[in-house]
């Protein structure tokens, strides 16, 4: 855009000025200076245990996906239906979404539609039996000791390859098991096992029963790796063939579960096993522990797993602990929303192709590839400067950099669902057959070549995500919206909202894991080890940061963030915003002090407001210690503050002083890229 004199602008700042609290200054508190007024007001509603901009966006997505799927439903046709536009497809998205609509039916079935699963578990004679089954079930979504996911391969990118992940436990993390502060939730947790058996009347001890099978996760728990170290990229690349794997872990035969769960042959020399002492130890609990245990586990984990299409009893106990125990949300979502999330989890792309017609403008991408073209010049530019990197790491790293592909709205090549049969009166088979159709194609792509028109994320989806093995960066359209994007806003608050957003992902690709990968998707060392311990110095200050905080909401005895978990979040921040500032400046075409003023603010003062208004968000107490255990983003707190008293622009923007809250002393401030 062209350069105004200060006060001469024509454009909206795109900052919500009446929501600023002006009783808590940015200087201490940025984060609450912008979203101070909404955090006193703003009620979570019963049914989430987050609310949010991010949130609001998806509710949006939410609502324009309901009026889609509706529309192709016999339920809900009207004069104005309109499905026939859509195509084949929407015969599938109205009979998904009609299977889960349907409630007496739902009512009549109670737990039918699982008897021939508990039939087959009780009939097992051994544990050979009881494996084959679990491989076999694991295609429709049932049970599994081990996870399995295709992609490409970490060293030799240009083939797909199986990976196998740790698995087994229905806790969201191994922690849970061990930890004093998760006590609690494991003790409901064991009374809840008690309450389904109870209810699905499969013995007449649940109490019994229910002490097994936590008696068994912990053991299997125990073999897990935490999340610091699953987060590794080195450490979790290990091949090896499917007979070594066999022979590394007696007392389980992964042959026979590979055999039943389907894994290509072509695939048997060269398997990616994540987490090796997992799959051992995993395999001494399963050869020691008594074949009703495990069958105990098998069917308690066939039930929890289908309970959300089941009858309601069967709902409601599943959402009083996996949605109020672990989130401290208070009532179930709506049945519609239910029933959308179930079609997009299904027929997502399906639904985007339709969605992306309606909601996303062809202006919004051209405008899109304008920002993320400054934003690849503003870090070619911070690269090529950067005083603390030798030149031929340098060289590697803007090699890096000129190839990262952006993606943007939605797919060029859309996926096919002609083969996946569903129908308006089996919701249970519907779900299996969404799995087992999902299954087979990740499968078919073992032999493969790489399919690089694929996302890992619908249009829809208010998400973007760097993806190492493609060097790719893909930006789904429903997170080109306010406060993100707004295109009839002033640049600033686009460069602080979305901007951000695409150094964020660009960041990833040169962040504590991501910086192990080359420019060709290959995990491989491309750094001098001079500028390698370097760059994990500075990390590691940066780790040591977010170690200190607790979020305001748990007081000062509260859980700590994991700065060793979240240092790959917290380095996409840091270098996305001040990757932005700098984009801001190029988009500009002048310097940062020549940027128009808009509502009184500068146009560096702007950047920040949008970066703060971004991370507006409300959590239950439950939800908040269970992200801190197992997610690598921290607090949207300390998204906001923790990376903006890093960047000296900020200091400079709001004359931040040594008697600020946020300040820190500058040679205490991390600086990455």
């Amino acid at each position: 855009m062209s350069i105004s004199e200060p006060g001469q602008a024509t454009l909206p700042s795109g900052i919500a000025l009446d929501a600023l609290d002006p009783t808590i200054r940015p200087q201490d508190d940025l984060f609450r200076h912008v979203n101070g007024r909404w955090l006193a007001a703003h009620t979570i509603p019963a049914d989430r245990a987050v609310d949010g901009a991010f949130r609001e966006l998806a509710d949006q997505a939410e609502v324009h996906v309901r009026e889609i799927v509706e529309a192709c439903s016999n339920r809900t046709q009207d004069e104005a239906r309109t499905s026939d536009n859509f195509g084949p497809i929407s015969t599938a998205i109205g009979a998904l979404y009609d299977s889960f609509m349907d409630e007496e039916n739902l009512e009549s079935l109670r737990y039918k539609p699982l008897e021939a699963d508990l039939a087959a578990i009780a009939a097992t004679a051994n544990h050979d039996e009881l494996l084959t089954w679990l491989g076999r079930t694991q295609r429709a979504g049932g049970p599994t000791l081990a996870a399995i996911y295709i992609d490409t391969d970490r060293v030799e990118p240009d083939r797909y390859v199986a990976f196998l992940s740790q698995a087994g436990i229905g806790l969201p993390d191994e922690a849970y098991y061990r930890e004093e502060q998760h006590a609690e939730v494991l003790k409901e947790y064991e009374h809840f096992i008690g309450r389904v058996l109870e209810h699905a009347q499969i013995t007449d001890d649940p109490l019994d029963a229910a002490g097994r099978i936590v008696s068994l996760e912990k053991e299997i728990a125990a073999g897990h790796w935490d999340a610091v170290k699953d987060r590794d990229a080195q450490a979790t690349y290990n091949r090896m063939s499917l007979t070594e794997l066999v022979e590394n872990s007696a007392g389980l035969d992964w042959g026979m579960w590979a055999a039943a769960v389907g894994i290509p042959s072509a695939a048997h020399e060269m398997l990616i096993v994540r987490e090796p002492d997992y799959f051992a130890s995993v395999a001494q609990v399963w050869q020691n522990r008594d074949l009703s245990d495990w069958k105990l586990w098998a069917t308690f984990h066939l039930l929890r797993k289908f309970a959300p299409y089941l009858h309601s009893a069967a709902v409601e106990e599943n959402f009083a602990f996996y949605g109020t125990t672990l989130t401290g949300a208070q009532e179930l979502r709506d049945r519609w929303k239910r029933g959308v999330s179930l079609v997009e989890g299904a027929l997502g792309e399906a639904i985007g192709q339709i969605y992306v017609t309606r909601h996303f403008p062809a202006d919004h991408k051209a405008r899109m590839v304008e920002l993320v073209n400054n934003l690849t010049e503003a870090y070619r530019q911070s690269i090529s400067s950067l005083e603390w990197m030798g030149e031929d790491t340098r060289r590697k790293a803007l090699d890096k950099l000129e190839s990262f592909t952006p993606k943007i709205g939605y797919p060029d090549v859309w996926r096919d669902y002609s083969g996946l049969e569903l129908t308006d009166n089996d919701l249970v088979g519907n779900v299996k057959r969404s799995n087992e159709f999902d299954h087979a194609y990740e499968f078919a792509k073992i032999g493969s070549p790489i399919n690089r028109d694929e996302w890992f994320m619908t249009p829809q989806t208010v998400n973007a995500y760097y993806n190492p093995g493609m060097n790719e960066i893909v930006f789904p359209a429903a997170i080109l919206q306010p406060p993100f994007f707004n295109a009839s806003a002033d640049d600033a608050v686009n460069y602080g909202g979305i901007g951000a957003v695409i150094g964020h992902e660009i960041g990833h690709g040169f962040d504590d894991q991501g910086s192990r990968y080359d420019g060709q998707g290959r995990l491989i060392d491309w750094w001098t080890s001079q500028d390698r311990e370097e760059f994990e110095r500075r990390t590691s200050a940066l780790i040591e940061q977010y170690d200190r905080y607790v979020p305001a909401q748990l007081g000062e005895d509260g859980l700590h963030v994991n700065g060793a978990l979240t240092i790959g979040e917290n380095i996409g921040d840091l270098g996305g915003l001040a990757i932005a500032l700098r984009a801001y400046e190029i988009s500009l075409g002048a310097p940062l002090d020549q940027a128009p003023v808009i509502d009184g603010l500068t146009g560096v003062q702007r950047v920040f407001l949008s970066w703060a208004q971004v991370w507006q968000s409300k959590i239950r107490d439950e939800a908040l210690i269970q992200r801190m255990s197992v997610d690598p983003h921290s607090p949207n707190e300390f998204r906001c503050n923790g990376i903006v008293r890093n960047i000296d622009a900020f200091y400079q923007a709001f004359d931040v002083t040594e008697s600020d809250a946020l300040y820190l002393a500058p040679e205490q401030r991390v600086t990455i890229w």
